[in-house]
């Protein structure tokens, strides 16, 4: 039903939209090189630059790492064309958010009561309220099944990690930011080709709901192009950095026909050594490991918030994937846990229906704390994630100086 649903839906924006997405990348042909870069598992070898699998011009593109109306993408004939094509008039009338001195979002004022914008950063509002607004999933209905997602790939350093996903037949959905696939263009493409759920995480991860439209189309579109310029794969399903998102952003991710998933658990280990400790992200892990096996998870499952920032967040997913696939009957990609057949606008890379077995071409294979769910803390500061994101992105700057 929500396939279907969200189809209907999709064919009602794309019309009016006109976008550029271009590949010579064929998803189902990948060739991943063997280089010191793709196979090493020391952090300095895997993130030394290395000349990309297609031309890619800085002058094609934002700034890496920063807004993409950058660079001058918002002036360009490409983004006007684009701009133009949309209908304005029936954008939420919703201003932008702004952000305090300590890099949080101001929620001060905002009426939390009706929500009227369902601002998830304010509510953890999931069902949009206005018009023409694709509605968010937010959690896998399956039972005792564990959506597993992790954000801010593709990561210069994730060999073992995803070497480790294909080692236990784990498939998931990867957010990627539009700078990373720009700096690791392999990266990305491995995620292809090892079957994992692909969708976008924005260009630069911005605090988007503070963004202007014209920012946040931006944002989305150059991403989800450059996504597609390198895998040769046009993602239908996007995140928002921290979670932030209301209806205007929602209205505007809609008409590129773009479906938010969120989450009803959070790891917060992105987080880890800064404003928690590594402790209290492995009581996380261990937390919802037990919500798999005391029965909160007994009649719908769970979409969990992870990422693949850095060594230290992988090494959390290596060490508790093992008991997570003891505690849950189900273990996989949002893809598949929705039974969503085709998450990318391109058809010849399917995914498995839930529980169906092995899939056509690239697809997902067969899917193999304590009390309430728990929402975001994390969208308290974007300074600080962003700064996480930061120390990830230095490895690349060489290559666009």
């Amino acid at each position: 039903m929500y396939r279907l649903f969200a189809s209907a839906a999709l064919v009602a924006t794309a019309s009016a939209v006109t976008t550029n997405y271009t590949s010579t990348v064929d998803p189902t042909k990948i060739n991943i090189p063997n280089t010191p870069q793709t196979t090493s598992y020391d952090v300095a070898t895997e993130c030394t630059y290395y000349a990309p699998p297609v031309p890619i011009l800085p002058t094609d593109w934002p700034n890496n790492w920063q807004v993409a109306t950058s660079n001058g993408m918002n002036t360009s004939a490409e983004y006007t064309t684009l701009y133009n094509s949309i209908n304005w008039n029936n954008a939420p009338k919703i201003n932008p958010r702004t952000m305090g001195a300590d890099g949080a979002l101001v929620t001060t004022g905002y009426d939390t009561v009706n929500d009227p914008d369902c601002w998830w950063t304010a509510t953890q509002c999931v069902n949009p309220k206005a018009a023409g607004v694709l509605k968010d999933i937010s959690a896998c209905p399956e039972p005792e099944t564990w959506g597993l997602t992790y954000d801010d790939g593709p990561n210069c350093s994730h060999n073992a990690f995803y070497d480790f996903l294909q080692q236990q037949n784990l498939k998931a959905s990867m957010f990627y930011i539009g700078s990373n696939v720009m700096n690791w263009p392999y990266g990305a493409q491995r995620g292809v080709k090892d079957g994992h759920h692909i969708s976008v995480h924005t260009w630069s991860h911005p605090m988007m709901t503070t963004l202007s439209n014209q920012a946040v189309l931006a944002e989305l579109y150059y991403a989800t192009k450059m996504i597609k310029y390198v895998t040769g794969l046009t993602p239908l399903y996007w995140r928002p950095p921290l979670g932030d998102v209301d209806d205007r952003v929602r209205w505007i991710a809609s008409q590129l026909n773009l479906t938010a998933i969120i989450w009803n658990l959070d790891t917060d280990d992105w987080a880890a050594g800064t404003t928690v400790t590594v402790q209290q992200v492995q009581q996380n892990y261990q937390n919802f490991i037990q919500d798999g096996t005391n029965g909160t998870f007994a009649s719908k499952g769970n979409i969990v918030l992870s990422h693949e920032i850095n060594n230290m967040t992988m090494d959390f997913a290596i060490q508790n994937i093992p008991n997570i696939k003891k505690a849950y009957k189900n273990v996989l990609d949002v893809a598949t846990c929705m039974n969503i057949t085709y998450p990318y606008v391109e058809t010849t890379v399917s995914f498995a229906s839930f529980g169906g077995g092995s899939s056509s071409s690239n697809g997902s294979v067969s899917p193999g704390g304590s009390g309430s769910s728990s929402t975001s803390k994390s969208a308290a500061s974007g300074t600080q994630a962003n700064a996480a994101l930061a120390i990830a992105a230095a490895f690349a700057v060489v290559a666009f100086l």
